[in-house]
């Protein structure tokens, strides 16, 4: 198994290390439900040094990853500006959901998911032989992400010179300082960093952060709270077989330049006209229960299932993601240990900036 540069430091914190694809990664420190509250409430953080860093250089590197990307890296006009989307196979479906970030016009950064790094570079190295583009994996970095209401005024006590160089940085961008590269970016529905760092800088940095009161938080808290932000994940909501148009990603689709053929797109244009038939929603369980993933969800226009069930600790009920027949409405049955139970149907997020949205 695969270990962190911060490996140690969650074993001497009492973390409880569990495999999660190909890495050995803390479930939690003690408490699940405390460490999500301490992001809720104040400051948390993720080591999120698992996930893989991809550099572009090149002359061709800004039009490759407008045919790579269904959404347009033009819009990157900006040194430091983040763009979210999706790269896409010939009939549509998601190869992986990423972030690009914008260095200069021929060089551009890339994280991925740690659990399709070795299919995505397969599919990028395959896709970038045409151009004129240098594909750099970078394994030097570590990462850590810092979230919560107070991430970012306690990032800025714990590394000099981090507020005067982001203290005006807005959210999906990112700034450098010496070697940090510093993004205002995360998945929990509240404000921080995800701070890219050398290795031999990551110890120092994470405990420098454990001083000024950020506490470390697992995959536990990870999931409950990108789930109550609204964030779908590789894997669950969106994989090779389904389309973004189908996941609820369809703002992440750029069609607006006729002539960008970017990879996927007459799949779903051809999808578009056709109509998409599916779509994933976000449910509220009206009653006591827990909402798992893959239960069969019965909506009034038909059968769908659940992606991603959790109990919220902020909303104090069950809620999940699931993809059900689009255009599905009120409410709808969820089969739970062979009982039918009703759910809300609403639109995600559920929680955004601590404010409860459903």
């Amino acid at each position: 198994m695969k270990q962190t540069p911060l490996y140690q430091i969650h074993v001497e914190s009492q973390g409880n290390m569990v495999d999660f694809w190909d890495w050995k990664m803390p479930l939690n420190y003690g408490s699940q439900i405390e460490e999500h509250h301490q992001v809720r409430h104040d400051a948390g953080m993720f080591d999120i040094s698992h996930m893989s860093v991809v550099d572009f250089k090149g002359v061709e590197a800004k039009a490759f990853l407008q045919v790579l990307i269904a959404n347009d890296v033009d819009k990157l006009r900006v040194q430091g500006k983040a763009l979210y989307g999706c790269m896409l196979n010939e009939l549509g479906g998601i190869v992986d959901d990423l972030i690009v970030y914008c260095r200069n016009n021929e060089y551009y950064r890339m994280v991925i998911n740690a659990r399709t790094t070795d299919k995505d570079m397969a599919w990028i190295n395959t896709q970038a032989n045409s151009f004129d583009v240098l594909v750099e994996p970078i394994s030097d970095l570590a990462m850590i992400a810092v979230q919560g209401p107070n991430a970012r005024e306690k990032v800025f006590s714990a590394i000099p010179g981090v507020e005067e160089v982001c203290g005006e940085l807005k959210s999906f961008n990112a700034a450098s300082l010496g070697k940090l590269f510093i993004a205002r970016i995360g998945y929990t529905g509240e404000d921080g960093f995800e701070i890219m760092l050398p290795l031999n800088a990551a110890k120092f940095t994470w405990k420098m952060l454990l001083e000024a009161g950020v506490k470390p938080y697992g995959l536990g808290a990870f999931d409950t709270l990108r789930l109550e932000a609204g964030v779908s994940l590789y894997g669950l909501e969106m994989n090779d077989m389904v389309s973004p148009l189908e996941a609820a990603l369809a703002w992440t689709v750029d069609l607006s330049n006729e002539n960008r053929a970017f990879i996927g797109r007459d799949a779903l244009e051809t999808l578009k006209d056709k109509g998409v038939k599916k779509t994933i929603i976000g449910l509220v369980l009206e009653g006591k229960g827990v909402i798992r993933n893959h239960q069969k969800v019965m909506t009034s226009l038909g059968e769908g299932k659940v992606t991603s069930g959790i109990f919220s600790p902020t909303i104090g009920k069950a809620i999940a993601l699931a993809s059900v027949p689009k255009g599905s409405l009120g409410v709808c049955e969820i089969e739970i240990r062979k009982r039918q139970v009703y759910a809300k149907i609403v639109e995600p997020p559920f929680v955004r900036n601590g404010i409860v949205l459903v």
